[in-house]
């Protein structure tokens, strides 16, 4: 399953399928996506009862793409070598062998490893109750610039609203990806699509990782821009309600 759904902005609650799967006695592994999640929201592999984790380095831990990695729990592991199947992704043989002596059995990308030690010093400083935090203070100025806009957020939940991204649904009559061109044309700005039942229909706001008031109420003024130059009736400055939501919520050693 995945921990931070980036298609709808949605969390998932880890830790209740776990309790529903132990419920049932069942004997599944418990497999989650936590590429998104993973530095911007509350991730607990051990004490969640994950057997696999897989996450990755370009999103909450601020790098460009090339490394990824697992947590694997020890039920995990056995079932792994108890499996007749052939298999390469899922066989951790030669790795856990190597890493026993700090050693990795392929060629690592060693430039973005020394750019994790930096990204998880640059976490573990300013503390991760503060990093969650962070992430849900942006996420909540965005909301409020949406609602002020007169727009819904594609999350309808608000108890598993994400942390990491929100999903913007256009008016009647808008397309999404048409303002999402627009935008990236005229402002330099790119945006996340719609996908599945939702393309054309929303977009979606980034709000994690190497990110700051500043550049947010950039993001979304020229989001604003775009939907106003496409024909989108706005109720009233996202923009505005954004500066006043983050100057009534400040946040001690906010970046």
């Amino acid at each position: 399953m995945v921990h931070n759904e980036t298609s709808t902005g949605v969390t998932s609650d880890i830790a209740a399928v776990r309790r529903a799967i132990d419920a049932a006695g069942h004997p599944a592994l418990l497999m989650v996506d936590t590429i998104s999640g993973l530095a911007c929201a509350d991730y607990q592999h051990d004490g969640w009862g994950v057997d696999v984790t897989i996450s990755g380095s370009q999103k909450g831990l601020m790098l460009p793409p090339g490394i990824s990695f697992n947590a694997v729990s020890d039920k995990a592991i056995e079932a792994s070598r108890r499996a007749q199947l052939p298999k390469s992704f899922w066989a951790w043989d030669e790795i856990l062998e190597m890493n026993t002596s700090g050693y990795w059995p392929y060629t690592p990308n060693t430039n973005l490893l020394y750019g994790l030690n930096e990204a998880l010093d640059m976490l573990l400083e300013e503390g991760l109750a503060q990093v969650f935090a962070r992430h849900q203070r942006w996420a909540a100025g965005v909301r409020t610039a949406i609602e002020c806009w007169g727009l819904e957020v594609q999350c309808q939940d608000p108890s598993v609203y994400s942390p990491v991204l929100t999903g913007v649904v256009m008016p009647e009559g808008i397309d999404a990806d048409a303002v999402r061109r627009l935008i990236y044309q005229r402002f330099d700005l790119s945006l996340g699509t719609g996908l599945g039942k939702a393309r054309g229909k929303m977009f979606r706001i980034g709000h994690l990782g190497d990110c700051n008031d500043l550049t947010l109420i950039a993001t979304l003024g020229g989001c604003e821009a775009g939907l106003k130059l496409s024909g989108a009736k706005l109720e009233g400055s996202g923009v505005l309600a954004a500066l006043d939501y983050f100057a009534a919520h400040p946040l001690d050693g906010a970046r």
